[in-house]
């Protein structure tokens, strides 16, 4: 628990970071229009169908994900720790209108109300 607990307060810090370099023009129209989404494992997912480009587009984002989530995972966590604290805090973090996963695997789109998150989430 009080590895999760760390772990927690380290991906909070790296979100602000993480999101910002993944805010380019392409990433953002894709959220906007519902093509990806943030899933619980910390990763980016392609809701529907996918083209070559935005297979790229997602497999970059998530290769940079992974290598901020490795880098993390030394103070004390796990490379999968980190993901997934980290995947509970984008989902909370999510804007009305985009779509995430949930823990039972449907894609849902944040309407007002708190997005439904996995209940080990803090």
């Amino acid at each position: 628990m009080r590895t999760l607990l760390f772990s927690a307060a380290v991906a909070a810090a790296l979100i602000p970071a993480s999101a910002s370099a993944q805010r380019d023009p392409a990433y953002q129209a894709a959220r906007q229009q519902g093509l990806v989404g943030e899933q619980p494992d910390g990763y980016l997912g392609i809701v529907g169908p996918a083209t070559s480009e935005l297979r790229a587009l997602v497999n970059n984002i998530n290769i940079q994900r992974k290598k901020q989530y490795t880098d993390q995972a030394a103070s004390g966590s796990t490379v999968e720790q980190m993901a997934f604290v980290t995947g509970c805090n984008l989902i909370a973090r999510s804007a009305a209108g985009e779509k995430y996963r949930a823990p039972d695997g449907r894609w849902l789109t944040r309407g007002s109300d708190a997005p439904v998150r996995d209940p080990r989430c803090l």
